[in-house]
């Protein structure tokens, strides 16, 4: 999970995949999360940063084929790689859009997700212990979820679980002993750090090896009481 890796020093691919997208400045209100106890489960509602996380960590709780629901997005057309159903194909500038809606076995997801990491996977399905339903659509870039006098909510991706493997992924710092918590964070990107052989690379190449250097600030408010913590980065 992203920003867990962040905290942990760990800047691999994923999270240089995921930052691409942010220039120079301040964003707020990026990867938003909330959770609530409920009597025997947890609800937990997030921003469109966390789908492939919990599509991949439900898939993983899962065995047999599931019943799935969702759409596939990419840049690249994946008919030809998927084996699986796929109900409707979109292309609209570009981003391509397979709708999905058929039982499917949990390699096949994990397969994709391996090969084109870029993809998103708003995909929808239940378990045992979860049942995840996450927006049929590809993500709005740089708008958080919908407003209201409270501020913006996540509202993207829902999960109701028993499952406490996946609350201490997600809500690292805090743990599993609340009733109501919610975390907002507030990347700042304060430089660029291009790669040293910039001038042998061509445009395209320099803007997806480049590296984003900064702050990222994570606010948790468990049960009313605020915890502020920073991390700094270079992914």
């Amino acid at each position: 999970m992203v920003v867990k890796k962040i905290f942990d020093e760990v800047f691999d691919e994923e999270v240089h995949s995921d930052f691409l997208k942010f220039g120079k400045g301040e964003y707020k209100n990026k990867y938003l999360l909330s959770g609530k106890k409920q009597a025997s489960k947890w609800a937990v509602k997030a921003g469109a940063e966390y789908a492939n996380f919990l599509v991949k960590n439900c898939l993983e709780k899962v065995s047999g084929s599931v019943e799935v629901k969702g759409v596939i997005v990419s840049t690249t057309d994946l008919r030809d790689e998927i084996k699986f159903e796929i109900k409707k194909a979109g292309n609209f500038q570009g981003v391509r859009k397979l709708q999905i809606d058929t039982k499917i076995e949990p390699a096949e997801i994990f397969d994709l997700m391996e090969r084109f990491p870029r993809a998103f996977f708003a995909l929808s399905f239940k378990g045992d212990d979860f049942a995840l339903k996450i927006k049929p659509k590809a993500p709005t870039s740089g708008k958080p979820g919908k407003a209201s006098e409270e501020g913006p909510k996540a509202d993207f991706c829902t999960l109701k679980t028993t499952n406490k493997e996946v609350l201490r992924e997600l809500f690292f710092d805090v743990g599993t002993d609340w009733t109501e918590v919610s975390v907002n964070h507030t990347i700042n990107v304060t430089g660029i750090v291009y790669p040293e052989n910039m001038a042998e690379l061509k445009p395209a190449e320099v803007r997806m090896l480049a590296k984003r250097k900064g702050v990222l600030t994570r606010t948790a408010t468990v049960d009313g009481v605020d915890k502020v913590s920073e991390a700094n980065f270079v992914a």
